[in-house]
């Protein structure tokens, strides 16, 4: 535990000395800093490399080398440029773009390891189309033009002359590589390739990792793999809190088997009040134990738990909560309108739920690869109904030319002004026509049904061409329609009908309502008052209420009954921590840890149950709250 005679702004410092020792060019040494909630990570990060160029930049430059710093968002990446000026010594992305930047232009490998793929999807496709029994499914279908791409695909391979990626998705010619493809492949080729690895510790002597939690596993473990064969010349230094591991796909073991790294540790939050660091202290003190300190100059704070029936109105509890929140703490920002508190749940479903997007949403992010892409706003056919396609019906509803002149004359490819350069002026005159009769339709279909299906919307923009139909979108395009409107045999691989699941997941949305577009947008903005651990990591809010429901979450993957002591461990549960595995209650805890840990005043939790009054004595029996603490409101 720290030593709290020690000033706040100094307890970390010995994390922070032992960091700058660490990016020693000549002698260095890999860590690992565990950071928690508001312990002030990237400020350390920025000093850190800040010590490096007072004390080495000359060099580097002189070596035409850069300190490379990994972040997780653009936000975050955007960030930490600003605090260290755009040093051009310092390299700063996130992971997607990095990987980009050590493959890119090695063209003969990408192409062997696409034909690989490729070649191995073919083969799976062709065995799913040949044993279909019911060739007049939708899905049979779609299969079968999903293989024909891909062939066509595997085909043209040989006069791709260059590969290209965009970190937006949006790509959608032959000769581009999606996200995936590029995070797989790099990991493939550093554990391959020692003339790959050379490269990277040629250019990168220091590479800094933040939030190294929700890495990529597999790349994560090829970037050790390199600092193990490397460690005489090479620093990599991983930044994060396994506590706030969010995405199924990071490290897991992060942390464990690091013989000869330094483990540096940030003990002081100083975000968050006293109560609210005692809580989050609570919670992860069966888990691993780490403990930390808040800022004398912080208030003591409020923490409430409120326990409801799952019957009850939830709309009314909540307006409930944050009246009896105002209340106990003074702070009428509790009640004001405008919502000036920020609501969190664990599961998406529940804010798509009170947002309005569930039925859009839902099916989507059941399907495993189109998830992350959905959480971060940048799946190519959400961005094209949000980006594109609703501000033109948003003008078209409020009768403004102007506003729908700009977004055609900016986003439809009628108009793209390369195009229209090369042509006459009759042609031009023709391509203004086609764009005018897009709106026009698009009109008619709101005037007829103010309240129409994505794919009612979808099939007029795709008929008229006003915009550009997204690859993962392209098997929906009526099929006397396709061959005019695209072109099936110059799809790159984000394109895979083959993936039923996916398939299935755009036409589940297609059949729902078109308006929900809006609010999703809005939510992945952050503009929401709702939102989860993915969408606010990193964030902090003065007033925070946390929704908990088993019942609304449907306890697929997370359980709050379980981690309260409401509920008994499965078979399950106990098989898997019995062989080390992650279990539900694993991953609730952290994922509650992740969200509580926004609130900097004042913390109200909200949890539905089966049994209220078990619930509040459970949690008052193990010590997260005192007895005042809890409330049973009745809702009359």
């Amino acid at each position: 535990m720290a030593d709290l005679s020690v000033a706040d702004e100094d307890i970390d410092q010995e994390a922070d000395r032992i960091i700058r020792e660490s990016l020693d060019l000549d002698k260095p040494v890999s860590f690992f800093l565990y950071a928690g909630a508001g312990s002030g990570k990237t400020r350390s990060l920025v000093g850190a490399v800040q010590h490096v160029l007072t004390k080495s930049g000359r060099r580097l430059s002189l070596s035409r080398q850069k300190i490379g710093v990994i972040t997780y968002t653009n936000a975050a990446r955007d960030e930490i440029k600003h605090r260290l000026e755009y040093d051009p010594r310092v390299e700063v992305s996130t992971i997607h773009a990095f990987a980009w930047s050590l493959i890119e232009g090695r063209t003969e490998d990408i192409r062997a390891w696409v034909t690989s793929e490729l070649t191995r999807r073919v083969a799976e496709l062709s065995d799913a189309v040949a044993g279909t029994k019911n060739r007049a499914t939708k899905t049979y279908q779609e299969r079968v033009r999903s293989l024909e791409s891909k062939r066509r695909r595997l085909e043209q391979l040989p006069s791709v002359n260059k590969f290209i990626y965009s970190p937006t998705g949006d790509n959608r010619t032959r000769d581009a590589l999606n996200h995936s493809e590029v995070i797989s492949m790099v990991s493939q080729f550093l554990s391959q390739k020692p003339a790959l690895q050379r490269l990277l510790v040629s250019r990168f002597p220091i590479l800094l990792v933040d939030e190294s939690q929700d890495t990529n596993k597999h790349l994560m473990e090829a970037l050790l793999a390199v600092q193990a064969s490397n460690s005489a010349d090479f620093c990599l230094g991983l930044i994060g809190d396994t506590m706030q591991r969010i995405y199924t796909d990071g490290k897991s073991d992060l942390g464990r088997g690091l013989e000869g790294w330094a483990l540096p540790k940030k003990v002081m939050n100083h975000r968050s009040a006293h109560r609210v660091i005692k809580l989050i202290n609570r919670v992860r003190g069966d888990a691993d134990k780490q403990q930390q300190v808040a800022r004398k100059d912080k208030p003591e704070g409020f923490v409430r738990l409120f326990a409801f029936s799952n019957g009850v109105e939830k709309e009314r509890a909540e307006a409930l909560v944050a009246a009896r929140m105002a209340s106990i703490t003074g702070d009428e920002d509790w009640t004001r309108e405008g919502r000036l508190f920020k609501t969190l749940t664990l599961e998406h479903h529940m804010a798509a739920v009170r947002f309005g997007f569930a039925s859009m949403f839902e099916p989507i992010y059941n399907a495993d690869r189109l998830q992350t892409s959905l959480l971060e706003g940048t799946s190519a056919p959400l961005r094209f109904f949000g980006r594109e396609v609703l501000p033109a019906v948003k003008a078209l509803q409020a009768g403004d030319r102007f506003a729908l002149a700009a977004v055609v004359r900016n986003s439809s490819p009628l108009l793209d002004a390369k195009r229209l350069k090369g042509m006459m002026a009759e042609d031009q005159m023709d391509q203004l026509g086609k764009a005018l009769k897009g709106t026009q339709e698009l009109a008619r279909l709101l005037e007829n049904n103010p309240d129409p299906s994505f794919r009612e919307v979808f099939d007029v923009v795709a008929k008229t061409g006003l915009f550009a139909i997204p690859d993962a979108l392209a098997p929906f395009i009526t099929p006397d329609k396709a061959e005019a409107q695209f072109d099936f045999g110059d799809l790159p691989a984000e394109f895979d009908a083959f993936d039923s699941e996916e398939t299935l997941a755009w036409r589940e949305m297609l059949n729902s309502r078109f308006w929900q577009i809006e609010p999703y947008d809005r939510y992945v903005s952050g503009l929401s008052p709702f939102g989860t651990h993915q969408g606010v990591k990193g964030l902090e809010f003065p007033r925070v209420m946390v929704v908990m429901s088993d019942e609304e979450a449907r306890g697929f993957l997370f359980s709050y009954d379980k981690l309260f002591g409401l509920k008994d461990k499965s078979p399950a549960d106990l098989k898997k921590e019995a062989e080390g595995e992650e279990t539900g209650i694993d991953r609730t805890r952290r994922l509650f840890y992740v969200i509580a840990s926004r609130a900097e005043e004042s913390l109200a939790l909200v949890c539905y149950t089966d049994s209220p009054a078990g619930l509040t004595s459970s949690l008052v029996a193990q010590g997260w709250f005192e007895e005042g603490e809890v409330e049973l409101p009745e809702m009359s």
